[in-house]
Formats: C-alpha cells, sequence, structure tokens
C-alpha cells in the first residue's frame, strides 16, 4: 500500500474517460490504490501516470475490451486474486438508442457483454474476497433509463438488469460487512454521447450534469450507506415511494388462480 491512509485497492472500468476517470481521480484522493480497466492504453497510462503524480497512489492498468470474453478473464483472474482490493466500481458501458427491429446484431451484443455479462463476471470475481475479509463495496453504474425506454429497449434493458442485480446483491451481502450500491445518473456531459452516436446539444442542457458532479454525489450516497443513489432526484422520499410501491404491486400478482378478469 501507498501511504498510511490507504483504503486498499479501488478497481475502476471504463477508467479512461468520464465518469470512470472522475472516479479514479476522486478514489486516488481518498487514499485509495486503484487498477485502471479500458481500451485505450495510451489513456490509462497518461491518466496512471497522473495520479501517481498527484495522490502517490498505485496505479496499475489493464487495456482490455469488456466485450471480448477472453480479455474479461484475463481481468477476472487479475482483480480475484488481488487480495488488496476493497472496491469494485463497475462504469464500463456501451449505450444507443437502436429500436430492436433495426439494431445492428452484433452492437446489440457487444451492449449486452459489456453492460450485463462483464459488470456480472467482475462482482463474481471480487465478492468471495470481499466476503472473506468482511470489507468493501460494490459500485454499479446504471441509469435513470432503467425505469424508461424512450432511449431504445435494448440499452434500457440492460441497466434496468444492473438496477434487479444490485438490489438482490444487496439482500446478499446485509450483514456482512461489504455494501452493494447502484448509481442512476441521467444526461451526464462525457463522451458517452458521441460512442453512441447520440447528440448532446439536443438534450435540454438544465438537465445535463457534468461528470465532476454525479461522481461527487455518487460517493457521498456510497459513504452514506444508500443502495441506490440518483443524483439528480431531489426529494428522496420519492424514491422511497417508488420502491414502496413495485413491491407492493408485486405482492399483487401472486395468486393461486387467474384473476376473474380472465374468466370465459
Amino acid at each position: 500500500m501507498s501511504n498510511q491512509n490507504n483504503k486498499g485497492t479501488a478497481v475502476v472500468t471504463g477508467a479512461s474517460s468520464g465518469i470512470g476517470a472522475v472516479y479514479a481521480d476522486r478514489l486516488a484522493g481518498q487514499g485509495y490504490d486503484l487498477v485502471l480497466v479500458a481500451r485505450r492504453a495510451d489513456r490509462l497510462e497518461e491518466l496512471a501516470e497522473k495520479l501517481r503524480y498527484a495522490y502517490r497512489s498505485k496505479v496499475s492498468v489493464i487495456s482490455a475490451d469488456l466485450a471480448d470474453d477472453n480479455d474479461v478473464r484475463r481481468v477476472e483472474q487479475a482483480i480475484s486474486a488481488d487480495e488488496s482490493v476493497t472496491l469494485l466500481v463497475n462504469n464500463a458501458g456501451l449505450g444507443g438508442a437502436q429500436v430492436v427491429a433495426t439494431a445492428d446484431a452484433d452492437l446489440a451484443e457487444r451492449m449486452i457483454k459489456v453492460n450485463i455479462v462483464a459488470l456480472t463476471r467482475l462482482t463474481r470475481a471480487v465478492l468471495p474476497g470481499l466476503l472473506s475479509r468482511k470489507r468493501g463495496a460494490i459500485v454499479n453504474i446504471a441509469s435513470v433509463l432503467a425505469f424508461d425506454t424512450s432511449f431504445g429497449g435494448i440499452y434500457s434493458g440492460t441497466k434496468a438488469y444492473v438496477v434487479n442485480f444490485t438490489e438482490a446483491l444487496q439482500r446478499e451481502v446485509a450483514g456482512t460487512g461489504v455494501k452493494a450500491q447502484v448509481v442512476l445518473p441521467g444526461a451526464t456531459r462525457t463522451e458517452f454521447w458521441d460512442v453512441a452516436g447520440s447528440d448532446l446539444a439536443n438534450v435540454p442542457q438544465e438537465i445535463v450534469m457534468s461528470a465532476d458532479d454525479l461522481v461527487d454525489a455518487a460517493l457521498v450516497g456510497l459513504a452514506r450507506g444508500e443502495p441506490v443513489t440518483a443524483p439528480g432526484l431531489a426529494d428522496a422520499t420519492g424514491l422511497d415511494a417508488f420502491l414502496g410501491a413495485r413491491q407492493g404491486f408485486f405482492g399483487s400478482l401472486l395468486a393461486g388462480k387467474p384473476a376473474a378478469r380472465y374468466a370465459a
């Protein structure tokens, strides 16, 4: 560990720019060593060198395409074997407003692999170690579009998975000393929009948040032990009401016979 205030090692995926790069900066500032994961090795190395100089943190990089099965397994092996890991930030993600009928099937598969498969496998890779050490956290970056399909069913579907997966994980780790948080960004000013083929200029600018503000709010939520952090939500009671209503609705779905409205 690189200094006396070190909190262990944080693994951040999608770390070469945007939200991931801000997480890397903030976590290094909090005393974490880092493992940064992304496709662009040159940008990872540039960021790593900057963080080493600024915070005297130990920073290693893994250049990997999380849509590639072999690369995912390589990252899994590295982080599962690292007993210093105390935090995983599953930030890497692909977006796009494709509708199912006209979506490129290969691009849709890449999105699912990065947003769902890699997130699940990397969580699985670090979780046994966190549980055995009885400390640490997993942060999964979802989206407000987990609750809205206007941006395309493929992307919103992957983010709905992230929400449900993390909620189930929270129940699994309750009382173990390990935390799980899901973060719900709205429109955020990053390169994500260019990669997704969308124009951020078409989004009302009053609802666009900076990556710095988003990450700072998410880290406050993590420190407070929030299971769900929605940085743009002004009244947290709205989230509580929504989750409570959803749980009540689930109970109404259970019955031993079809409802009377389905009688022939």
